[in-house]
Parts: structure tokens; sequence; C-alpha cells
């Protein structure tokens, strides 16, 4: 019986069965509102404060720094903008390769006079330390922010490092830790950051839930005003079901993240060989990457295309970030990389999970190979 394998576990996972079992309550019965005085609103506080323990526990932070946002972009726009707004205007750093939900808001800030500069990042997608270095020392920027792990190619920069830089500059460092949660240790004491944005729907867990842990040192200025939630930082009466399947999910991923860690290493390690072997050109592949995820293209095949293609074989794979899939145009990512256009239009992303199967992988490899024979056999019947 044929059964449709998905393979694009950056762009969100399934809701773990575990998981949605504790939000059911919150979408039934419970119904308090976590303001309210009486015991219905008591109750869901209660349960919103153990998701902040638990989310807080995945990452090694205090639950008190954790603000509970819509997802990694609120996160991300809350750090940047918030931060902003309570600084003298000054000179704001992202690297070249940021995540939309990035970029954007920085881009924003030059309207209120902040300066925007672009972190160079080397061929395999890396941050390039020397040159980054450089441009914090020569410039100073008040706030950095960059990708702890890349959603395409899935690069894991060193924070650490430049959380030193940015230190003696005098700045802010936030990181985009979405697509990190769940593929690798996260320590927030460690990274020396002062904002780590988190998904849910990244890890098991239902849409519509994330988180920004915030140094309490750091002053932000609220995004969404009103009744004064979540610290007076994120006004709004809280997605309680959806905070507490959050919560449940980082507590899962914690009991195991090494056996899964190694297991969908060894997974990738299958899917690249075969790949290869087809004459796959894989993105940074000689760098320190997140164990689930595969970032490739071949040559004179178009990336729409191949995955349109695999769909249809029952393989769902991305051709780069499902935040920006509606545009056409070469990953932003491999040009700054220093890819040519036409290969990285050509560029397709596969991200494993905790349910992927080795078959998965032995068949996707099948379906690709019969695939490229099609498409190349069209190629050459055109020309």
């Amino acid at each position: 019986m044929f059964a449709p394998a998905y393979l694009d576990h950056n762009a969100t996972t399934p809701l773990d069965e575990r998981v949605l079992a504790v939000m059911l309550p919150f979408l039934q019965e419970r119904c308090g509102n976590p303001s309210s005085r009486h015991e219905y609103g008591r109750k869901t506080r209660d349960a919103i404060d153990r998701a902040r323990q638990q989310v807080a526990a995945a990452v090694n932070a205090h639950p008190t720094e954790v603000v509970f946002t819509s997802g990694g972009s609120e996160a991300n726009n809350l750090f940047l903008k918030g931060a902003a707004v309570c600084l003298k205007p000054g000179c704001i750093a992202i690297g070249a390769s940021e995540h939309p939900s990035v970029r954007q808001p920085a881009r924003q800030l030059q309207a209120l006079g902040w300066e925007c500069i672009e972190l160079p990042i080397d061929a395999q997608g890396l941050l390039a330390q020397e040159a980054t270095a450089g441009l914090i020392q020569r410039r100073r920027p008040s706030i950095v922010s960059v990708m702890l792990a890349h959603n395409e190619t899935g690069v894991i920069n060193d924070v650490l490092t430049l959380a030193k830089s940015v230190r003696a500059a005098g700045g802010y460092l936030h990181a985009d830790g979405v697509q990190a949660l769940g593929k690798m240790r996260l320590d927030f004491r460690e990274l020396g950051v002062q904002g780590l944005s988190l998904s849910s729907h990244k890890v098991y867990g239902p849409l519509g839930a994330g988180a920004l842990v915030l140094d309490k040192r750091v002053e932000l200025q609220a995004q969404i005003e009103g009744g004064g939630q979540e610290r007076g930082l994120r006004s709004g009466t809280e997605n309680v079901a959806a905070i507490v399947g959050f919560g449940m999910a980082c507590e899962l991923l914690v009991s195991d993240l090494n056996a899964q860690i190694a297991r969908m290493a060894s997974l990738r390690e299958r899917l690249e060989q075969g790949m290869s072997r087809l004459g796959a050109t894989i993105f940074s592949h000689e760098v320190l990457r997140l164990p689930n995820t595969s970032f490739f293209a071949f040559t004179g095949i178009d990336g729409e295309t191949l995955v349109g293609k695999l769909d249809r074989a029952g393989f769902a794979v991305a051709s780069g970030s499902a935040c920006s899939s509606a545009n056409p145009e070469p990953s932003r990512t491999l040009l700054a990389m220093g890819v040519a256009p036409e290969l990285a239009r050509a560029a397709v992303r596969v991200s494993v999970g905790r349910n992927t199967q080795q078959a998965e992988i032995d068949g996707f490899l099948l379906a690709l190979g019969q695939t490229m024979s099609d498409l190349k056999h069209l190629t050459a019947m055109a020309v």
C-alpha cells in the first residue's frame, strides 16, 4: 500500500500524540482565563507556569527569562524592534543569510534612524569569522542578530565566539534558535546571548506558540500593548493550549535528545551517500551542520520542478525556507555563499525527523534516481 513520506521537518513537524493529550483539556473543559482570580483562572495560570519551566529547562534558562509569543517570527521581531526603541539609534548587524523575520525588521528600523549592515558568510554558509569580527570592532553595532543554525543549509554558527566580540563592542546579541531546538544541545547561559528565539512547531509541538528567552538586564518595549501579560512584554490573553503543548514538547525532546541526534545523523549520512552517487552537489557538507538537514542540487535541474515531481512520487521535500517559498528567486543564502544562480535555483532541501525510517530514505533515493532520469530524458528530447 502506498504511504507518502514526509521529509520536510524544518518547515514544521507533526504534532506528537503525547503533546496533543496534554493540550486537549485546555481546548475543552478547562476554559479559565489565566488572568482571572477564580479557581478556573488559577489552574490555567499554573499550567502556563509549568510550561514556562519546561521550556526554560530545555535551554538551561530561568523560567522568568521565558517570554511566550506566537512563534519564532514574533520572538525575532520582539527582540529587534523592542530593543531598538529603547536604545539611541545606531548600527544593527545581521547575518547575510538571515530569516525574513530578522532581515525585514532590521530594514524597517532604518526609518527610525538605524543603519543596517550585513555580516558576510563564507562559501560553506558560515559567518566569515575574521571579517565579522573586524566589522563588529569597527562599526560597534548596538544590536547583532544571527541564526544559530540555518534553516536551509543546516550550518551551525559559532555564536559563542561571536558573543565575545559583540560584548567587547558593547552590543546586544540575539540568536535565532528556531531550527536548533531539538536538534542540538542548547544552553542559554553558555551561548552568551541576550536573546534566543524558539518555536513550538519545529519540535513536535503545536503551531502558534514560541518564546523569546531574554536576559532580564535587557530593556525591551512591547510590540503588542494591552493587558500587560508576559511581564508587560507581550499583551493578549495567552494561547493556553498551545503554550502547554509547547512545554510538553520541550520536556519530551530533552528526554532523548542525544539518541535522536545520532539517529538523524545516521539517516542523513545514508541519504547523502546515495545522492552523491547520483551526482548531487551537497551544500555546506564540509562544516558542522544540524544532523537532520541536507541541502543539495543537481546541475541543470530546476529545484521547484524536482520538488513537484517528488511530491507526486510521494515524497514531501522543499526547495528552501517555507517562509519564503512563494519567492521563485534563487536562495539568498546560496547566492551569498557564492553559488552560481543557476545552481542555486536548483536547490532542494530534505530534513528528516524523529519518526523518519530508513526505508523512507531508501525509497526517496530510488524515486530521486528515477525522477532525475526522467527529467534528463525530457531535457534531451527538447534540445
